[in-house]
This record gives structure tokens, sequence and C-alpha cells, in this order.
């Protein structure tokens, strides 16, 4: 009997336990309230479009010219410096060490040009003038030789062999003598011409190497492209500075006179988009931040989206006309790389 009642009473509890989860489940879930409330366009009819802060004439991804050792970093994160300001070094020790040997070729190649202008010196004309003398004064001494065995009268004390041994060394003397004045006359011109033109090739090709070594250890300083403030640092002193295009820079860079923002207009609405159109961009988190923007320019080439807005309905496919706007540094408390919603205004023209 109990059995009877008590497996119906069982059937009709799992049944409505059953029921009661089952409607419980189907009713939609909560809509959660957003952290923020989201900015309120300004205009009737406008565009929105998501924008992201960058420095003026965009951000300046700085990299090294070679890959070497880092030996110092001389600015932080935050910094503002001047044009030509050094923002980090690399290692220099073997560069500097090639100067050296370059400058004291240099100066072998100066040396050597200046001893070619400088001839022929003082000292060197004493010598030679007496070696022409001493020539001269043999000449004459053989050639009296000679007169005193012709004039022998007795032809048999005279050998005809002796006679001519004698003649041959007046010969001699006198190629001797002329090769002696030639000398001197070439001492006293100086150095050739020719001669003078390669010395000074090779000081200047000398002078090149110099130059070429400087302009080398100045490029392993790496400088400020313009005046602006530094916005990364992603280097430190004895790390290892690979050379080329990085996914992540060595120091982010940009002048932030005005902070520029680049908006995403997507391509459906580009058509609808006007330059001259008043425009106003809300910091993400407090629309009650705003400020009013400035055309700067369009980049005419529609490009793939990249910064994505998280939003549900986003296309990651999308293509987008980017437009680019600016506003004081100081107008909001913003930071370059931070997102902003845009509104831009279309006059005569349908809601989006």
């Amino acid at each position: 009997m109990l059995r009877i009642i008590l497996l119906p009473v069982l059937a009709l509890a799992g049944a409505a336990f059953a029921i009661v989860t089952v409607a419980a489940g189907s009713q939609p879930a909560p809509v959660a309230q957003p952290i923020a409330d989201p900015a309120r366009p300004p205009f009737a009819t406008y565009i929105a479009g998501s924008g992201i802060l960058e420095a003026m004439n965009r951000n300046v991804a700085i990299g090294a010219p070679l890959a070497r050792l880092v030996l110092e970093v001389n600015v932080k994160v935050g910094d503002d410096v001047a044009a030509g300001a050094p923002l980090f070094k690399l290692d220099d020790r073997d560069t500097r060490a090639e100067l050296a040997v370059r400058k004291t070729a240099l100066g072998s190649a100066k040396a050597r040009l200046e001893r070619l202008k400088s001839a022929p010196r003082a000292e060197e004309l004493p010598p030679a003038e007496s070696r022409v003398a001493a020539a001269e004064a043999q000449l004459a001494d053989f050639r009296n030789q000679v007169t005193l065995w012709e004039s022998v009268a007795d032809k048999r004390a005279v050998t005809v062999e002796d006679l001519q041994r004698r003649k041959f060394a007046v010969q001699a003397q006198e190629a001797r003598l002329a090769e002696a004045k030639a000398a001197l006359i070439l001492l006293k011109a100086g150095s050739w011409k020719a001669d003078i033109q390669v010395s000074e090739a090779e000081v200047a090709a000398a002078q090149a190497l110099v130059d070429q070594t400087d302009t080398e250890i100045g490029r392993l300083v790496v400088r400020a492209p313009a005046k602006g403030k530094v916005l990364q640092v992603n280097i430190r002193a004895g790390e290892f500075a690979p050379a080329g295009a990085l996914q992540s820079p060595l120091v982010l860079f940009g002048p932030l006179e005005r902070v520029n923002l680049r908006v995403d207009v997507d391509e459906n609405d580009a058509w609808r988009f006007q330059k001259g159109a008043a425009a106003f961009a809300f910091v993400r988190g407090n629309r009650e931040l705003k400020t009013a923007l400035q055309f700067e320019y369009v980049e005419p080439y529609v490009v793939p989206k990249r910064s994505l807005t998280g939003d549900s309905t986003e296309r990651v496919d999308t293509r987008v006309m980017q437009a680019v706007y600016s506003f004081p540094s100081g107008a909001l408390p913003v930071y370059v790389g931070q997102q902003m919603d845009v509104f831009i205004e279309v006059k005569n023209g349908a809601k989006p």
C-alpha cells in the first residue's frame, strides 16, 4: 500500500522539479551594467570611429645602425630631449682602435708629401756640388796625363796600349762628371710634379679612411632625430642591440607639442567622410572628458583594420580609411597608444 502511494508522489515531485529547473534556465541572462557609460554622439548625423593616439608625425621607432653591444643608455622614459641628443651608445672600441691605425697612416702619408715638397734640403746641395768639383778635378788630371804622354818626343818610350788606356779613362771620367752634374741639376729642380701628385692622392685616400671611421664612430651614438619625448626604452646597457626593423623598437620616440589621433573610418562610411567636418574625441571610461579635434590629413590608401575595439560585432577583415586629427597635448589626461571614441559630423547625410 505504501509503495502504491509513494511512487506516484515521488514521480510528481521529480516532474515538478524538472519543470521549475527548465523554467529558471530559460530566463534571459541579466544584462551586465557597463563599467562606464558610453559616449553620446554630439551630432545628429555622424560617423563613429575608433582612434589611437600617437605623437606628431607618428611614433618614431629608433633602431641601431649596426648589431652591437650597448655600452650606455643616456635617456629614460618620459625624458624631453632636444634634436641630436644622444639616446644610447653602441660598443665602439674596435672602431676607435681602427681610427688610431688610420690616423697613423695619414700622418705617414703627410710626412712623405712634406718631404717631397721641401726637397731639396739646403744640406743636400754642398755634397752634390763637391762631387761635381771632384769629378772635374779628376777629369783635368786624366786629360793632363794624356797630354803628357802625347808630348813625349820618343814614341818608343810610350806604348800605344798605355796611351789608349789613359784616353779611355778620360772618357769614363767625362761620363762620371756628366752624371754628377745631372744629379746636381735634378737635386736643385726638387721633386717631380707627378710624384707630388701621387703623394697628395695617398694623403687624400688616408684622410678619407679617417673620415669614414669617424663617421662610423658617430653612427654608433644613436641620437634623437628631432625635439620630443622618450615614450619607451626597451634596451639596457650590456644588452645586445640587433640591427634592422624590430617588432619592439629599442627606443620609441615622438614629439608631443600636439597629439595626433589616427581614426579608423570604416570603408562603408568612407564616402560619407568630409574633411572639413567637425569632430570630437571622448576618453574611454569617462564620457565627460572630451575635446574638439583639428583635422590634419587623410591617408588615401585604405588598409586592413588593425586596432580592434573589442566590440562583438566587429569584423577583423574590415578595411578602413585612416583620418588623422590632432589636439593640444595638455587638453586631456591621455597617453600615446590610448584608444578614444571619435564622432565625425556628417552634414546633409542620413543617420548611420
